[in-house]
């Protein structure tokens, strides 16, 4: 199990390869990749700036991991988040979840990013291409979605 709060970016496939190396046990891998968009309503990005305090932002994601593998059987799991300054197509957050089955592997996946986006602590300002700034609000439907677990 492994949590990191990073400015650099990851290797999903090498990610993948740590987590399993020399494991029989896992029988399905979840991988979910945010990624920065280009456009937000209507609005052209050109960059997205994440603010964080690490040390709690390790924290907390350490619990909610801990808490998925509370709620289902998982043999590994990998969450990075990352903070500073991302262009449009750069990796924002990678959580992996390997289980026996994939059904636990596909819940803990869901489970972990729909808490990750109303529990973990990043702020996020997305600049424009007209040079605005404007801060991210928080959204209802991403907590009606932590809301079902």
């Amino acid at each position: 199990m492994a949590v990191s709060v990073q400015t650099g970016d990851f290797d999903i496939a090498a990610e993948i390869a740590s987590l399993t190396a020399g494991r029989t046990d896992i029988g399905a891998i979840v991988t979910f990749t945010g990624i920065c968009r280009g456009q937000d309503d209507g609005r052209d990005v050109v960059a997205l700036t994440l603010e964080t305090y690490e040390e709690m932002a390790v924290a907390e994601l350490s619990r909610l991991e801990e808490d998925a593998r509370s709620r289902w059987p998982l043999q590994g799991s990998t969450i990075i988040h990352r903070h500073g300054t991302m262009q449009p197509g750069d990796n924002i957050v990678l959580v992996i979840c390997a289980s026996s089955h994939r059904q636990a592997a596909f819940e803990a996946a869901s489970f972990l990013m729909d808490y990750l986006k109303t529990r973990a602590p990043f702020w996020k300002a997305e600049e424009a291409a007209g040079g605005e700034k404007r801060w991210i609000a928080a959204k209802a439907e991403d907590d009606e979605a932590a809301d079902r677990w």
